[in-house]
């Protein structure tokens, strides 16, 4: 690492840090993001109450997204395959992997997500928030993929997990 890619600790402060509403069942908290960290990583908690549809199929092509299950359960899309993460579990998708997570049916689950190298995505779950609340609309979500390396594709394996109760 040169001294011109250093950068200072970063510290948040649970009580401090901005937390999002992207959908009537889940939050997202923010951490840190690539500009705090000099590019090393973006970090997010995620929050998914029961019947949350979490994040849809997506992948990314220029960072690996890393999942903690903090508390509960949740069901990950990997490819072609769900798997099933308990409290406690980590797992990595690295880049170009389609991916979709949400909690398992019937529970809760609170998430640390980190992407390396970080990516500036704050501003895109802004812009989830401000879709949730009619502020912006599902297109600009996708006519913002480029720019937040975010690539929505359709998973029919992922739409049977979604339908079971």
């Amino acid at each position: 690492m040169t001294a011109s890619t250093r950068t200072a600790p970063v510290l948040v402060r649970s009580a401090e840090a901005e937390t999002l509403q992207d959908g009537a069942l889940s939050l997202i908290t923010l951490l840190a993001d690539a500009g705090a960290t000099g590019g090393a990583l973006t970090a997010n908690k995620a929050t998914l109450h029961k019947g949350s549809p979490g994040a849809p199929a997506h992948f990314h092509t220029a960072a690996t997204e890393m999942f903690l299950v903090l508390e509960g359960s949740v069901r990950i899309l990997l490819g072609e395959q769900v798997v099933r993460l308990e409290q406690g579990d980590f797992l990595t998708v690295p880049p170009t992997v389609p991916h979709a997570f949400a909690p398992a049916a019937g529970t809760e689950a609170e998430l640390l997500v980190v992407f390396t190298p970080g990516l500036h995505r704050f501003d895109y779950y802004r812009l989830l928030e401000r879709v949730h609340r009619g502020e912006a609309s599902v297109e600009e979500i996708h006519a913002s993929s480029q720019r937040y390396d975010n690539h929505y594709v359709d998973s029919p394996v992922w739409r049977a997990e979604l339908a079971r109760v």
